[in-house]
C-alpha cells in the first residue's frame, strides 16, 4: 500500500520522505538491542580475561551481564514475556551446570540452546493454522499501515492459497536459519580455542541474521508481499 504522490506533494531534493515514527523507533530499538546483546557479553569476556579472570569466570560473568538489560526491558514494558524469561533461565542454568562440570565449553554451548529451541518452535508452527511468519508479518504490517491494513493483509491467509504457501516458505527459512545457527554454535564451541569462540560466534550471529533478512526482503519483493 503506497501513497500516490502529486507534483505538489513530491519531496524536494532537500526533503526526505516521511517515515512513520513507530517504524523508525522500532528499528532503533532493534539496533540498540542487537548492539548491547552482542557488546556486553563479548566486551565483558575479554575485559575480564585481561584482568586475569579464568576462562570459566569470564564466560559466566560476561553472560550474566545481559540479565540487568533483560530485566530492564521487562520493567519498561511493564509485562513479563516468555522469551526474556526463557533467556534468563538459560543464563542461570548454564552457569550452574558449568559450575558442576567445571568446563567452560558448557557455557559456550549455552547460547545454542536458545537458538535451537527458537528454531524448532518456529518450524513447529508450520503444522498449525497460524505459522510464525503470519503473526510476525502482521505485527510489521500493523506498524506500517495500521490495524485495519494489517487485518486485510492477514485475511489473505484464509482466501489465497499462494499467500499461504509464501508464508510457510518464509517460516521454514527462518526456522531452519535459527536451527542451523544453533548447530554451528555447538560445532564452534567444541572445536575452536575457547578464547576465540566468543568473538567468532558474535560475528556469526549478525551474518546469519543479515542473510535471513536479505532473503526475506528479496522474497517478499519478488512475490508482491511488501506493504
Amino acid at each position: 500500500m503506497k501513497d500516490t504522490a502529486t507534483p505538489d506533494s513530491a519531496p524536494t531534493p532537500t526533503q526526505a520522505p516521511a517515515e512513520p515514527t513507530n517504524t523508525r523507533a522500532g528499528r532503533l530499538a532493534l539496533a540498540r538491542g542487537l548492539v548491547l546483546e552482542l557488546a556486553l557479553p563479548l566486551g565483558g569476556y575479554y575485559l575480564l580475561k585481561g584482568l586475569g579472570a579464568s576462562q570459566w569466570a569470564a564466560l559466566a560473568v560476561s553472560g550474566l551481564l545481559l540479565a540487568p538489560w533483560i530485566g530492564y526491558g521487562m520493567v519498561r514494558r511493564r509485562r513479563v514475556e516468555a522469551m526474556p524469561v526463557f533467556t534468563l533461565t538459560l543464563l542461570v542454568v548454564g552457569a550452574l551446570v558449568s559450575m558442576v562440570t567445571g568446563d567452560p565449553r558448557t557455557l559456550l554451548v549455552r547460547d545454542s540452546w536458545l537458538f535451537g529451541v527458537v528454531g524448532l518452535w518456529v518450524l513447529g508452527t508450520l503444522a498449525t493454522r497460524r505459522p510464525f511468519m503470519l503473526s510476525a508479518g502482521r505485527s510489521v504490517v500493523a506498524s506500517k499501515v495500521g490495524e485495519e491494513g494489517a487485518r486485510e493483509w492477514a485475511d489473505r491467509w484464509d482466501h489465497e492459497a499462494e499467500f499461504r504457501r509464501h508464508i510457510r516458505v518464509l517460516t521454514a527459512v527462518w526456522g531452519a536459519g535459527f536451527t542451523a545457527d544453533a548447530v554451528i554454535r555447538v560445532v564452534l564451541a567444541q572445536t575452536l580455542p575457547i578464547d576465540a569462540v566468543p568473538l567468532v560466534t558474535s560475528l556469526q550471529w549478525p551474518a546469519v541474521l543479515g542473510a535471513l533478512f536479505g532473503f526475506h526482503y528479496w522474497y517478499i519483493t519478488r512475490h508482491g508481499l511488501k506493504v
